[in-house]
């Protein structure tokens, strides 16, 4: 793995902005914005669309976002939300109502709710793991989700890293559990994918959610569900016309068939073919696959590194590295902090999010040496005063 240098010039961030909230809103690229321009631009004459330009984006994206996650090409699907892929998920998953659901503590909302509805529907019960305390002080989320799985598991839903506070879980050992127990592992990447390696053969999920607009830096209202091999043959949330056989034929449409497109094809949202937004979030996974997703960790955890250390020179500790994901930074805040840190710290030109008692600090390949100088003085001005 490399280290990649600062690629700002690549974005339109004015200096005196300090954006360190890429877990809430990834920025575009000034490329993939124009991408996208220029895709919005073929509505300005649609009669200059031909039937091709329907299915010409979605093949070309198909296979990079395969790239991305080491999938097959077949198993990808075209998703606008998390909760999309995640409802897609549930309808997929039988469950009886003996079995439990796994969640985390503190797991982000749309990995909640579906999952709630799935046992309101299915009489399976709701078990929601955290770190135990005492003698298990030591204990990691990834050592509770472990010894959390047994036989009465039926699905286990989760992230890579939980997005209050980093907390990484052992996606390869998790899956291993999953699997020689019997459960279904659905993972939602949002808050990993594009930061972190991920490999599907070395996890073997069900299903993985991802939204594009975080770590992805594509549109909001982009994203993808990976659908393993034994699931492919599932019913879709939807039932449209460019999902099944025959599609690209629009003369003969009206000869209705019941049969799909290959692999994940069926799941796709209906409309997919997004003459803006397609053309942006390709650029946008082009740029990240050019990057490299393991450089780009490498070279976020040594920033993070550095950053860590003079976060602590101000008092604020950062979980070890070893516990966290390496893109992410989430001390936790004094009890004497500013109720308007954040507030304050934007009216600096900092940009950075707070979740509970953590200041979630999430910089990417466009944060400059300045901007970290001018966080740590500015922060550490606001929790002296």
């Amino acid at each position: 793995m490399t280290q990649i240098p600062n690629q700002r010039h690549l974005f339109d961030i004015p200096e005196g902005v300090a954006y360190f909230n890429t877990a809430t809103m990834g920025p575009m690229t000034k490329a993939s914005v124009e991408a996208g321009q220029k895709g919005l631009a073929r509505k300005l004459h649609p009669w200059t669309i031909p039937d091709t330009e329907f299915f010409a984006d979605t093949e070309r994206l198909r296979p990079l976002l395969a790239d991305l996650i080491g999938s097959d090409t077949d198993g990808i699907a075209f998703s606008p939300s998390v909760s999309y892929s995640l409802a897609t998920a549930a309808r997929n998953l039988p469950l009886s109502k003996d079995q439990e659901i796994l969640l985390l503590e503190d797991q982000f909302p749309s990995n909640v709710y579906t999952w709630r509805q799935l046992a309101k529907e299915t009489g399976a019960t709701i078990r929601t793991v955290g770190v135990s305390g005492g003698a298990h002080g030591n204990e990691t989320l990834s050592d509770a989700l472990l010894g959390a799985i047994g036989p009465q598991t039926g699905l286990v839903a989760c992230a890579n890293v939980r997005w209050t506070d980093g907390a990484i879980l052992d996606l390869a050992a998790i899956g291993k559990r999953c699997r020689e127990v019997g459960a279904a592992l659905v993972l939602d990447l949002t808050q990993s994918c594009g930061a972190l390696a991920f490999d599907v053969k070395d996890v073997q999920p069900d299903f993985v959610a991802v939204a594009a607009y975080k770590w992805l830096l594509a549109p909001y209202a982009t994203g993808f569900l990976y659908v393993a091999p034994q699931h492919r043959n599932g019913t879709p949330l939807e039932q449209n016309w460019i999902t099944r056989e025959g599609s690209t034929n629009f003369a003969r449409l009206i000869d209705y068939t019941d049969n799909y497109g290959p692999g994940a094809q069926r799941f796709d949202m209906g409309e997919r073919s997004n003459f803006a937004l397609l053309p942006a979030f390709e650029s946008a996974i082009r740029t990240i696959l050019d990057w490299g997703v393991g450089n780009i960790q490498e070279t976020l955890g040594a920033r993070n590194a550095a950053l860590a250390e003079q976060l602590a020179g101000i008092g604020l500790e950062c979980p070890p590295a070893a516990e966290r994901g390496a893109h992410y930074l989430c001390p936790r805040l004094p009890d004497s902090v500013p109720a308007d840190l954040t507030a304050r710290l934007k009216e600096d030109g900092i940009f950075v999010s707070r979740r509970g008692d953590r200041l979630r600090i999430t910089q990417h390949l466009f944060t400059s040496d300045g901007d970290v100088e001018h966080f740590i003085a500015r922060l550490g001005h606001h929790l002296a005063g």
